[in-house]
């Protein structure tokens, strides 16, 4: 077989863009005071939840359609570093009842943006000759 590295990384793109707009689409429905209301108890401003409704819905979709999506990249990993560390540290070595990390799935979002940073959308996306492609 073939190997195809841009088909790779649409599916990449895709299957992390779909998974977090789910997020974005959720706070878009019932409002972002869940995420304000974690930020007030670490200290931090209120309106910083937008920025989190921001790179889950509209990074995520730029890494849909692979417009700029190293950018997009970008946010989408700052958002899930302010995510790990607000939510998903403590207990950071916890194992749940299958043996996985509990936290595996915030990791696979961090690094799988982490990843798109380096590599960029592939040729399967809608702009592809910028350096934020």
């Amino acid at each position: 077989m073939k190997r195809n590295i841009d088909a790779g990384l649409l599916i990449f793109r895709l299957t992390l863009g779909i998974l977090m707009l789910l997020h974005g689409i959720h706070k878009l429905i019932n409002g972002v005071d869940g995420i304000k209301g974690m930020l007030a108890e670490v200290g931090l401003p209120g309106f910083l939840a937008y920025g989190v409704h921001l790179g889950e819905t509209l990074a995520a979709l730029l890494l849909i359609v692979g417009f700029r999506t190293r950018l997009a990249a970008v946010a989408y990993t700052g958002v899930m570093v302010v995510a790990f560390l607000m939510a998903h540290i403590d207990p950071l070595f916890a194992l749940g009842k299958s043996g996985a990390w509990l936290h595996e799935g915030i990791a696979l979002f961090l690094f799988g943006g982490l990843g798109l940073i380096f590599t960029g959308g592939g040729k399967y996306a809608l702009s592809t000759n910028n350096q934020w492609d």
